[in-house]
């Protein structure tokens, strides 16, 4: 026990022994700077100069530029053109999408093909089917006058669509004999006009031109779009009036009848309507006469 204590004391004063450190001039020993040190003040100055430099080096990684170049420390200026690149990404592929869903919807304009697809109408039908008796039927007065409304905008439907709303009302693009009408079964989604050669054509509806090129079967074709997801397409034409891109108006001059292309027998206009990607009669909205 008296050796243990020996040995602390020992310790103790070898710590906190003064030492004197001294700084002379060489050539005159002239004292110019002392010092008076002990091991335990040493020590403390020591780690806490340690402690000070590891923080201080902390703050300036922390906060400077000098992080970026530590190996897989990323810097916010990237992660922020990251995140940016990101968004734009998404944001392409999406228009690319749409593109692509748009191309394909021409395509099939092009080509005439249309999806099939079978519906169990009797499964509809008795989905649906109500039973007559419980349901009044008893008219109101609401309904009579919306009957009322109705029949007063049916009247003058065809005027107040062309004042209010130009380019709803269907322009003719041709007149002239139809040689062949709509027809799903024999997959023809079209009408075919025989008129005079360079007869002028012109465009139904106020629209764009998303298509104007020459095609081995159908000759030289135009594509127009309008509103509502509605596409006018001619084909077989003489010649092109318009560009792709052009924007064009309700019964202006587009392109003259021709007899170009192989699936054709002689001057006509191959008609097509198309409404969201699928094929319409023409001859529902459209007096060719």
């Amino acid at each position: 026990m008296a050796k243990k204590v020996k040995k602390r004391k020992e310790i103790k004063q070898k710590l906190l022994h003064k030492y004197r450190l001294v700084i002379l001039n060489e050539s005159t020993f002239e004292e110019k700077i002392s010092f008076k040190l002990s091991r335990m003040n040493v020590f403390v100055t020591g780690s806490l100069f340690i402690i000070g430099l590891i923080g201080f080096t902390i703050l300036l990684i922390a906060f400077t530029p000098l992080r970026e170049y530590i190996p897989g420390y990323s810097s916010t200026k990237l992660k922020r053109q990251a995140t940016e690149l990101t968004y734009r990404t998404d944001s392409l592929v999406a228009t690319l999408n749409y593109t692509n869903r748009y191309l394909d919807n021409i395509r099939k304009v092009l080509r005439g093909d249309i999806e099939n697809n079978e519906i169990n109408r009797d499964s509809l039908f008795d989905q649906y089917k109500l039973d007559p008796s419980t349901i009044d039927l008893t008219p109101i007065r609401e309904d009579s006058l919306l009957r009322e409304q109705v029949a007063l905008e049916d009247k003058y439907n065809l005027f107040e669509r062309n004042i209010n709303n130009p380019g709803q009302v269907l322009f003719s693009p041709l007149s002239g004999t139809i040689s062949q009408e709509f027809n799903t079964e024999n997959k023809h989604f079209a009408v075919d006009v025989v008129a005079p050669m360079d007869s002028p054509i012109k465009a139904v509806a106020n629209g764009t031109v998303i298509f104007a090129e020459w095609t081995a079967e159908t000759g030289y074709v135009i594509i127009l779009e309008h509103m509502d997801g509605l596409l006018s397409v001619y084909k077989h034409n003489g010649s092109l009036n318009k560009a792709q891109g052009d924007v064009v108006r309700s019964g202006e001059v587009i392109a003259s009848a021709g007899n170009t292309g192989e699936l054709t027998t002689g001057p006509h206009l191959h008609f097509e309507l198309w409404s969201n990607g699928s094929p319409i009669d023409p001859l529902n909205f459209i007096d060719f006469k």
